[in-house]
């Protein structure tokens, strides 16, 4: 594939150079010009005139991630972790990432992902970057994601029989986007439960309620205290620290 990018000038030279900026082309490129327009000088000083106008471009493959994977092991390297193995798949929407560290991954993954989440959006940028077409990039290590993702699945139903037996809403702590969506589907799963988000940004939270119209099954005098409260025991918001 081509990649290319016009810049303009008062000289021939700095719309070069202005083309070679917006082209972000790797090091070892070979980049190739074309003027596009000659600068024009103003008659007397005063009217018309224009810019010089060059295209630079530069031949790439597709599918390949050398900028991608340097990057990333960078930043695997400045955490400690040496010698990581970094496969990539990737097809015309996504791009699958998995690295293997041995168990040596703790400091990539971070506090409930949070570090690894954080690599994911910094190389999705490297990956889109200059690119037209948008691909969604990600990144996995150890089999993080999907013990994750069985965690999560399991505090949902978790929580989602106690609401609908108590007849208590619950509150989960925040998380990301990818782990809400985890937990919504889950929950859509099970009868007479349903689920929204409250908070924003990084404080996004899953609430767990009864679907309209449900009653709760059984505990007697716990559900009285009303739907609109929030579980605040085990499964809840504050003590919630299985996810």
């Amino acid at each position: 594939m081509i990649k290319e990018a016009i810049g303009t000038g008062a000289t021939l030279d700095e719309a070069k150079e202005a083309a070679l900026k917006a082209l972000e082309a790797p090091e070892d490129a070979d980049i190739k010009y074309e003027v596009l327009e000659r600068p024009q000088k103003k008659v007397l000083g005063l009217f018309g005139g224009s810019p010089a106008k060059v295209k630079a471009c530069y031949e790439y493959e597709a599918d390949d991630f050398t900028a991608a994977k340097a990057y990333l092991n960078n930043i695997l390297v400045n955490l400690g972790v040496n010698d990581a193995e970094i496969e990539i798949e990737a097809d015309s929407e996504d791009v699958r990432i998995n690295i293997s560290c041995g168990d040596d991954y703790g400091s990539v993954i971070g506090r409930r992902g949070e570090t690894l989440d954080a690599i994911q959006y910094l190389t999705r940028l490297v990956i889109n970057r200059g690119s037209d077409e948008y691909r969604r990039v990600s990144i996995n290590v150890g089999n993080y994601r999907e013990k994750r993702e069985n965690t999560l699945r399991a505090l949902a139903r978790k929580n989602a029989a106690k609401v609908r037996k108590y007849g208590r809403n619950v509150v989960l702590e925040p998380m990301n986007p990818y782990e809400r969506r985890i937990i919504h589907t889950t929950v859509q799963e099970i009868e007479g439960v349903t689920s929204h988000s409250v908070g924003s940004d990084g404080d996004r939270k899953v609430v767990i309620t009864l679907e309209e119209g449900v009653k709760p099954t059984g505990g007697s005098g716990y559900g009285n205290r009303g739907r609109g409260g929030y579980n605040r025991g085990r499964g809840g918001y504050n003590n919630d620290r299985s996810s």
